[in-house]
């Protein structure tokens, strides 16, 4: 049996190829392998030469290496963003400055694939794939594209770097035997996981090696975190004057730069998903009527897209589905007669822990009616202590023991009860919302103000109610209920409406929604019976998968000037 060790992109990063190295003898490897891209991130290119020759490490060349070798201006990454580009172009000149005649002499001699066949297996280095020496192999490309660069090799073994990302794969070739590709990784810089580890493969052939897919075979591999002086790297980094962005990588283990060519399923796992730059200019138009998140002044040039402007950190949790009203364009079928759904006191706790865990700044408790729950306000105590929170209810129930228990929530610093209410005078309310509903409505929000109780008015425009908006705020003055603590709302096209704006994935600022069947995109679309699209995953599925999974989507369906329209907002 023979073993090699693997690795990539040294990226000037000579203390993760010393540790390789050491790492590498240690595991018994026979031959030592680097798939090019010695240059990049780091400060120390010079220093990566002498290491790969004493250790015998054999080389193929990445596009760094055809391009330093050649003398070209551009790197040859692949990149086709225009910060990616810039950082990528930093990267380069930097290197190119620092790099020897006689290094880039060696460079030319270096071929970009290396094949041969070792204890019967059918060996294939590249950098990127088979197809060329800077194409992205990700993991999450299509069956077809992974077929077609097996099929353009047809080795047993392909192994390839470049993407910066490890991982294994079994592929099927034309002639139907499995071909085994790894991706390596590389040693200059950590893969997106949050560790300051790197990685690096190794491969084992020969009888003894292991096995294809449930059969015995010649071939097997395992990726290797590897540890090494990361905090040196991050020095060096910075004493060379790069950009600060290299160094946080290497001690984050998030990358912070070059990631527009990344996949959504790749970019999701990471911390970081955006440019700053790519944020559009909302023209002074709030995201929410809750607020617009800023930016955070970190000195980064990237952003998580978890709590920004495209997805705020809000969480809304529906207690249930069934209410005592029956308005005609509720969004979520809402009504006395909807299917009964209901989230009970310990998993709402439970909800509310993981949620702050998770970074949300933000719950908004809704339904249904939410004061239709007996528990709501023991729900709403737990809540506040634990971050804020804006309760949306009709306040039309705050009678009797009702009442009584809306006192226990005078004087709770992070609560907001939000009243809808659709105009200045019963008519136009009444035709949506039933007879009687703006008089109990508006006494509801007369006791709320007599308990003290901060409060919010929403109000739905339609067409039989547009006239309504500004008598609405005054009326709401008089009361104290002004500025940003009234808002109008478009009618939305779900649920009970037939008539309104037609929301969906492709249109509209996520903000993640839970509701005792699952996680949903936004909550104006949270009926997973009249808006199944808008459904994320079920309940078994954890709030963190969740999140990954809006990102993800989001970035798939992203336009090409990197954002989403605001379309809907549903809280002020």
């Amino acid at each position: 049996m023979t073993r090699l060790a693997i690795c990539g992109g040294t990226y000037s990063n000579p203390y993760a190829l010393r540790a390789f190295v050491e790492a590498a003898r240690a595991s018994g490897a026979d031959r030592l392998f680097c798939l090019g891209d010695f240059g990049a991130y780091g400060a120390e290119p010079e220093a990566i030469w002498p290491l790969l020759v004493a250790s015998g490490v054999e080389c193929i060349a990445g596009n760094y290496e055809v391009a330093i070798g050649s003398g070209q201006t551009d790197c040859g990454c692949g990149y086709t963003d225009d910060a990616d580009n810039t950082f990528a172009a930093v990267a380069y000149d930097y290197t190119l400055r620092h790099t020897s005649a006689e290094f880039a002499a060696w460079m030319r001699t270096l071929s970009t694939e290396h094949r041969e066949t070792v204890d019967g297996v059918d060996v294939h280095l590249v950098h990127g794939s088979t197809l060329a020496v800077n194409d992205f192999w990700w993991e999450s490309l299509p069956d077809t594209q992974h077929e077609l660069r097996v099929a353009e090799s047809g080795a047993d073994l392909i192994c390839c770097t470049h993407s910066g990302l490890p991982w294994t794969r079994w592929v099927t070739r034309p002639d139907g035997r499995p071909a085994l590709v790894v991706n390596v990784g590389v040693l200059g810089r950590p893969a997106n996981d949050g560790g300051t580890h790197v990685w690096f493969a190794m491969v084992d052939l020969g009888p003894e090696a292991g096995g294809w897919p449930d059969a015995e075979g010649p071939v097997s591999a395992e990726l290797v975190a590897l540890d090494y002086d990361w905090r040196a790297q991050a020095r060096s980094i910075r004493s060379a004057g790069l950009p600060e962005a290299f160094a946080q990588a290497v001690e984050t283990g998030y990358w912070t730069t070059c990631l527009e060519i990344v996949p959504p399923a790749e970019r999701s796992r990471g911390r970081y998903q955006l440019y700053k730059s790519a944020l559009p200019a909302f023209s002074g138009a709030a995201v929410s009527w809750a607020g617009e998140p800023d930016a955070p002044d970190d000195g980064l040039p990237v952003l998580p897209l978890f709590g920004s402007a495209l997805f705020p950190p809000r969480l809304w949790l529906y207690t249930n589905f069934h209410c005592n009203l029956a308005c005609d364009y509720c969004s979520v079928a809402s009504s006395p007669r909807a299917r009964r759904r209901e989230i009970d006191l310990e998993r709402f706790r439970e909800l509310v822990d993981v949620a702050v865990a998770s970074g949300f700044t933000e719950l908004y408790v809704t339904g249904g009616e939410p004061f239709l729950q007996p528990d709501i306000v023991d729900k709403l105590l737990y809540a506040t202590e634990r971050v804020d929170v804006v309760c949306l209810t009709n306040g039309m129930l705050y009678r009797g023991y009702r009442r009584e228990q809306l006192r226990r929530l005078a004087g709770r610093p992070r609560l907001t009860l939000q009243t809808s209410l659709d105009a200045a005078r019963p008519a136009e309310h009444d035709a949506h919302r039933g007879g009687g509903s703006w008089a109990r409505a508006m006494a509801g929000l007369d006791t709320a103000l007599a308990l003290r109780l901060p409060v919010r008015v929403g109000m739905t425009e339609t067409p039989g109610n547009t006239g309504q908006v500004e008598p609405l705020r005054r009326l709401l003055a008089g009361k104290g209920v002004h500025g940003r603590d009234f808002a109008v709302r478009p009618l939305v096209r779900r649920g009970h409406s037939d008539d309104g704006l037609a929301i969906g994935e492709d249109n509209t600022v996520p903000e993640l929604t839970v509701t005792a069947d699952g996680w949903h995109w936004h909550p104006a679309a949270a009926d997973v019976d009249t808006s199944p699209d808008m459904l994320v995953g079920g309940p078994e599925v954890p709030l963190a998968e969740a999140k990954r999974r809006i990102v993800q989507t989001f970035l798939r369906l992203r336009q090409s000037d990197g954002t989403l329209p605001v379309v809907y907002n549903c809280a002020v």
